[in-house]
């Protein structure tokens, strides 16, 4: 499957989306998304692999606001960044940006649409967006399928990296389908929703799968809880901290 990239820039108000970074956002904030963006280059580098998947153990957990946001710190190092929407049941991604999903992932893989005329060229610089499309009969097969794997491939070429945004693990197992395409998995957990054993059940999940968790990231923490001077941010090595 050889994609056309012919570029075809669109106005989607992205920057304006709520809790979605921008030029006006806190440096805080941002400066916490280049530290995520750092440890997962490095990540992605040892893994030779440049497509991660970004999921959370249950819906409402900010998964998807910090999926765009990380894509958007990844396209400010000018690197040419593909988002894919792989939640092919309750797709988000096209509400949370203000882009039309009247052609998709499901669309591109069932062979009804076409790959350039699907994706958003240019949301930002350096960001193209694919979203899910419309909502199949059967996601699971759709994702499991030699197409879907196919059209992977093709964009982990032609882009240079990857980033997609997957089911919460504990709603479907289709986040688990992806396993063979990406260096691992980043998981999303709010503070006070998230419980300890969420957390524990989306690890043995993943290592069930014979995959890996590269790191988390923590949203919704208090700025005067966390972090050094207020920052609302707590750092470390393979874990990714910030408070919106």
């Amino acid at each position: 499957m050889k994609l056309s990239l012919k570029k075809k820039t669109v106005d989607s108000g992205m920057e304006k989306a709520k809790n979605v970074i921008s030029n006006d956002s806190k440096f805080a904030i941002v400066e916490g998304y280049k530290i995520a963006r750092t440890n997962l280059v490095f990540s992605l580098t040892a893994m030779d692999n440049n497509c991660v998947a970004i999921t959370s153990w249950s819906k409402g957990e900010g998964k998807s606001t910090a999926t765009v946001n990380l894509a958007i710190s990844f396209a400010k190092m000018n690197k040419r960044v593909l988002l894919i929407d792989t939640d092919l049941r309750r797709p988000n991604l096209h509400n949370l940006l203000k882009l039309s999903n009247e052609s998709g992932v499901s669309d591109v893989v069932a062979k009804i649409g076409d790959f350039n005329k699907a994706v958003h060229h240019d949301v930002i610089n350096c960001l193209d967006v694919l979203t899910s499309g419309a909502i199949p009969p059967n996601p699971s097969e759709l994702i499991a399928s030699p197409t879907f794997a196919e059209l992977v491939e093709q964009v982990k070429q032609d882009y240079d990296y990857v980033i997609m945004d997957t089911p919460p693990l504990g709603v479907v197992a289709d986040t688990l389908l992806l396993k063979d395409f990406v260096g691992g998995y980043v998981m999303v957990v709010r503070e006070k929703v998230t419980t300890h054993g969420d957390i524990e059940n989306a690890l043995q999940n993943i290592r069930l799968a014979d995959s890996k968790v590269l790191g988390f990231l923590k949203v919704g923490c208090s700025m005067r809880k966390r972090g050094y001077k207020g920052s609302g941010y707590n750092y470390g090595y393979g874990n990714y901290y910030y408070s919106r």
